[in-house]
C-alpha cells in the first residue's frame, strides 16, 4: 500500500502544472510566430504590387491585390530559368553519386573482415576533423581540370565523412544471423548488400539522401570558387548575386511582351521563394524517417 502511495505522489509531483503547461505553450508559439512570420512576407511581397510595397515600406505582410507578374517575370527564361535547372541537374546527380559511395565505404567499412578496415576507418575519421582548407582545395581543383565545370560542384564534397560513419552505425546494427545465413547459401558481398542490407536500411538512406540534397542545393560558395562562366551560376549564386549584393535585374533577362518590369523588391523575394521550395516538397516525405534514420545509425545500442 505503502509503495503504491509512493508511486502515486511521483506521478501526481512529476505531471506538469497548468502554468507550465501554458508557459511552454507561449514559448513554442512564439518560436512558432518567429518562423512564419517572414516566411508569410516573404511570400506576399512576392504577390505585391508596386504601390503595396512603397505603402507598406519594403515588406508586405498581407497583401490585398495578390499578382502573379514577379514570377512570370523569373520564369519566362533567362538567368533564372537556367539556374535552376542547373540547381536540380547537380542535386540531383550529385546526390545520386554521394549515397552509392556513401553506402559502398560504409558498407565496406561496417565489415570486419576486410582487409584493412580498421586504418581505413581512421582515414576517413580523420578527413572529419581536418579539412584540407580552401586554398589547397582550390590548387587540387584546378589541376584536375574542373575550373568552370559542374564536376567541381560535386567530386569535392562527393562523400561527407559524417554520413559515411552514421550509416555504417546503421549498418552495424542489423541482424549479423541473416547477413551469415545468406554467406552460407553462396550470397557473395554484393548480393548481401543489395538483397537483405539496403532493403532493411531505407529510413537512413532517405535521411542522408536528404542531406546530400540539401547540400548541393543549398551550396553557393564552390560555385563562387571554380565556376567562372555566369551561365553555369546554380541558384543559389543567382540569388546571392541578385538579392544578397542587391544587384539590379536585367531587364533584357525578365523583360515581359506587352509588361512592364515587376517591382525588384517582389522579383528578389520571388526569386528566394523559389530556391527554399524544392526541399520544402521533399522534406514531408522523408521526415517519417528522421527519428528512426538518425537515432539507430547515430547511436551504437
Amino acid at each position: 500500500m505503502s509503495d503504491i502511495t509512493v508511486t502515486r505522489s511521483n506521478l501526481v509531483f512529476g505531471r506538469p502544472s497548468l502554468l507550465a503547461r501554458g508557459g511552454r505553450a507561449v514559448v513554442l508559439g512564439a518560436a512558432c510566430l518567429a518562423v512564419i512570420l517572414p516566411f508569410i512576407a516573404v511570400i506576399s511581397t512576392s504577390l505585391a504590387s508596386q504601390a503595396e510595397i512603397s505603402r507598406a515600406g519594403g515588406f508586405v505582410f498581407w497583401v490585398t491585390d495578390p499578382t502573379l507578374d514577379a514570377y512570370r517575370a523569373v520564369l519566362s527564361g533567362g538567368v533564372v530559368t537556367r539556374s535552376v535547372i542547373v540547381s536540380l541537374g547537380i542535386a540531383g546527380v550529385g546526390t545520386a553519386l554521394s549515397v552509392l559511395c556513401t553506402i559502398g565505404l560504409a558498407y565496406a567499412l561496417s565489415r570486419t573482415s576486410m582487409y584493412a578496415q580498421k586504418p581505413m576507418l581512421l582515414a576517413v575519421l580523420f578527413t572529419l576533423l581536418f579539412s584540407p582548407g580552401m586554398i589547397p582545395m582550390y590548387l587540387v581543383v584546378k589541376q584536375l581540370g574542373l575550373i568552370d565545370s559542374y564536376w567541381a560542384l560535386i567530386l569535392p564534397v562527393l562523400i561527407n565523412a559524417f554520413n559515411v560513419i552514421v550509416m555504417r552505425e546503421f549498418f552495424l546494427d542489423l541482424p549479423a544471423e541473416l547477413m551469415e545465413s545468406a554467406k552460407i547459401d553462396g550470397a557473395g558481398e554484393f548480393l548481401v548488400l543489395t538483397r537483405i542490407v539496403l532493403p532493411l536500411s531505407k529510413a537512413v538512406i532517405a535521411v542522408i539522401a536528404l542531406f546530400y540534397a540539401v547540400a548541393y542545393w543549398n551550396s553557393f560558395f564552390n560555385a563562387l570558387l571554380y565556376i567562372n562562366s555566369p551561365e553555369k551560376w546554380p541558384l543559389q549564386l543567382v540569388l546571392r548575386t541578385y538579392v544578397v549584393n542587391e544587384t539590379p535585374m536585367g531587364v533584357d533577362d525578365l523583360a515581359m511582351e506587352g509588361s512592364s518590369l515587376p517591382p525588384q523588391v517582389a522579383i528578389q523575394m520571388a526569386i528566394l521563394l523559389i530556391s527554399v521550395l524544392p526541399m520544402l516538397i521533399v522534406y514531408p516525405f522523408i521526415q517519417k524517417h528522421f527519428t528512426k534514420g538518425l537515432l539507430i545509425g547515430g547511436v551504437k545500442g
